[in-house]
């Protein structure tokens, strides 16, 4: 069995994982990437998407992230984030409350600047909710 490698994920407000994981898949603005121990050393932007890991044990994790960014070092993966919630904190309410308002906002756009607000706000919605179907 490989070692784990050890995962951080931190907002401006706190500390969302620190453990051991098998594996850590998370989402780059260049794509979606994957990091185990031994990793090559980067340094990369995240975009709106699903961290996904195994913890030490092989159970599979979720979590949303909000932009942000990511070092991987070959035995430690940082994901510094803008924010990030675990799938068992994900207010589905507030999220379907969320796109809800998102979608009339993109019906009703009155510039570019709404518009993109808009979007960015629906993407986030989607997202955990998706994340807190799984």
């Amino acid at each position: 069995m490989a070692e784990n490698i050890f995962l951080e994920v931190v907002t401006p407000q706190k500390a969302v994982v620190s453990e051991e994981a098998q594996i850590v898949v998370a989402p780059g603005t260049e794509g979606e990437f994957g990091v185990l121990r031994g990793h090559t050393t980067f340094l990369t932007s995240l975009k709106v998407g699903t961290l996904r890991y195994k913890d030490a044990s092989g159970k599979e994790r979720y979590l949303f992230v909000n932009g942000g960014f990511a070092e991987a070092l070959p035995n430690k993966v940082t994901l510094l984030a803008e924010s990030a919630e675990r799938r068992g904190d994900i207010d589905v309410d507030r999220a379907r409350q969320a796109k809800d308002r998102a979608e009339k906002r993109i019906s009703a756009a009155s510039d570019d600047i709404d518009l993109v607000r808009a979007e960015a706000a629906l993407r986030r919605a989607l997202h955990r909710l998706d994340i807190a179907s799984m």
